[in-house]
């Protein structure tokens, strides 16, 4: 059997290639600065409370802070979410380190812009260092008001899902190829 010059993730030590790297990091700056652009513009130019039309009926802009998380659950234990934001962007970081797939390292690039950027609110906002709260300002009939970083970590989870239903692993390859089976067929190792 010949050896395969990209290995998967899990048999060599190699870092993950560089432009792998760089996808995952455009990704989450792109994230980033956006939401926290939109978010100084938010609070720069709009009341708490204030409503904005954008698309009558479907989009408007409303400016809230946010103490817990989605639907604003758990306004109590803001101290929580910003420890759960910061383990999940300390283990997409680690993660990132095995990815050889461009599609995972966007879809775990998203998800770490959006966790920053909503842990940047947490840890500098208003009312206080870790408990600050997130600025939302994207509002839909019968949903929550929600930002970019929300939409960041959403669509990087729904690729996650995705690459995941598709049998893809971090290394690109499908599942089925890392247990020496074609995909359709069962594999007779135990």
């Amino acid at each position: 059997m010949s050896e395969h010059p990209e290995a998967p993730a899990g048999t060599t030590g190699r870092a993950a290639p560089r432009g792998v790297l760089l996808v995952a990091a455009a990704a989450a700056l792109l994230v980033y600065v956006l939401d926290q652009l939109t978010k100084w513009w938010v609070v720069a130019t709009m009341e708490p409370g204030q409503r904005t039309p954008v698309v009558e009926g479907l989009l408007w802009w409303q400016f809230i802070r946010n103490p817990g998380a989605a639907f604003s659950l758990g306004e109590d234990v803001t101290w929580l979410f910003t420890i759960v934001m910061t383990v999940v962007s300390v283990v997409i970081v680690l993660t990132l380190r095995r990815v050889r797939s461009a599609a995972w390292a966007l879809a775990l690039g998203l998800v770490l812009g959006g966790a920053l950027g909503n842990l940047t609110d947490r840890l500098l906002r208003e009312p206080g260092f870790a408990v600050g709260h997130v600025v939302d300002f994207i509002a839909v009939p019968r949903f929550a008001i929600f930002n970019v970083a929300d939409c960041g970590v959403v669509v990087g989870v729904c690729l996650v899902v995705l690459l995941t239903l598709l049998g893809r692993e971090l290394d690109g390859t499908r599942a089925a190829e890392r247990l020496g089976t074609a995909p359709g067929e069962e594999s007779t190792r135990a």
